[in-house]
């Protein structure tokens, strides 16, 4: 079923040239379908703002739940913005007192950039505190990914995340750990998923707060769980609504730290995400970087266009499959009369049924 683009936010205009299902306002308003309304926190920096947004509406918008999603992107103030993204912000987001006086069915929440040597240093933290403080009493669910999975069990659980060795940056296999559960109804087994993090919130850590972990890889950890009420937060560590290319970018930025000596290491090739193909080119640029950077000559552009012919993505269709499940139960329970759980043996404080 469709996003709606029910405010003029250019993302609408790049999903439908791209072959999304976008509607236009007016033909939402003349069809009798129901609505689901949901918020989308977007904390990510100025260079990657637009792109979150394109990634996680594509998401919501792949669902096939019968609704019509309205989606309502604002962020938090305080977070370093150039004026140009400001000025973006100003235009087309919408603020949180605005979406506390108007309600939401769903919540999903993005990362953001760090700067500080703990979260509650940062600029976001304690408004991000606020937005779920209220979120878990008005909101049916709320989705969040990586970074503010880590921010909300600290403030929920007050679990602190880990520093890994090195940074987990790449494509994972994950195996699903609860198959029973609604939010993996239908879903591959077995699938990847895009990690790029340096910190972790593990298993242990996880279970002892009274989380149920859904999805979980060898050499990535957890990447799923759920709140203890099983539905009411999502966590992930991951990022499935990462395009083909997300990773390559991410690391072609590394690499021009790298020139700009804003790192001392060139960085290494992600995990299980370059075939033999793209790492053969991967490793020739090094090599003409180096020799460039020896001899004091000019460094040609990052080959992003060679490589990006051979990459893979094998992590999409679980993701959409993922939000669509949960976009399901959402659309579910907002739709259950609470007095009418009662007459039907119904807990509506656990009306998926899945407390133990």
């Amino acid at each position: 079923m469709p996003l709606v683009a029910h405010i003029p936010l250019p993302t609408f205009d790049d999903l439908n040239q791209r072959g999304e299902n976008v509607l236009a306002l007016g033909d939402a308003l003349s069809q009798d379908i129901r609505e689901l309304h949901i918020g989308f926190l977007n904390m990510m920096p100025d260079a990657a703002l637009e792109v979150t947004e394109r990634q996680f509406l594509r998401l919501v918008g792949s669902s096939n739940q019968i609704a019509q999603f309205f989606v309502y992107p604002f962020t938090i103030q305080g977070l370093p913005r150039s004026a140009e993204t400001q000025a973006y912000i100003d235009q087309y987001y919408v603020s949180f007192e605005q979406l506390k006086r108007d309600g939401l069915d769903a919540l999903i929440i993005t990362g953001a950039n760090v700067a500080n040597p703990t979260l509650d240093q940062e600029p976001f933290c304690e408004p991000l505190r606020e937005i779920i403080n209220w979120a878990s009493e008005h909101v049916t669910s709320v989705l969040c990914s990586c970074l503010a999975t880590h921010a909300i069990v600290q403030a929920l659980h007050g679990i602190e995340r880990q520093r890994l060795p090195k940074k987990r940056w790449g494509v994972y296999s994950h195996r699903i750990t609860q198959a029973d559960h609604p939010l993996l109804r239908d879903i591959n087994t077995r699938f990847d998923v895009p990690h790029s993090r340096y910190n972790d919130v593990s298993r242990a850590q996880l279970e002892a707060a009274g989380c149920t972990i859904l999805a979980e890889g060898n050499e990535s950890g957890v990447h799923m769980a759920v709140s203890p009420d099983q539905f009411r937060i999502v966590y992930l560590q991951g990022h499935p609504e990462y395009d083909r290319n997300s990773l390559l970018k991410e690391y072609k930025r590394e690499v021009v730290r790298f020139v700009d000596r804003e790192r001392s290491d060139y960085p290494p090739h992600l995990e299980n995400y370059f075939p033999t193909e793209a790492a053969a080119i991967v490793d020739e640029y090094e090599h003409i970087v180096r020799y460039c950077m020896r001899q004091g000559t000019s460094i040609p552009p990052f080959p992003e266009r060679q490589i990006e012919p051979y990459l893979d993505s094998t992590w999409l269709d679980t993701g959409k499959s993922i939000v669509n499940n949960w976009l399901g139960i959402v659309y579910r329970l907002t739709n259950i009369d609470r007095s009418i759980c009662f007459t039907e043996g119904v807990d509506p404080n656990d009306p998926l049924g899945l407390r133990k």
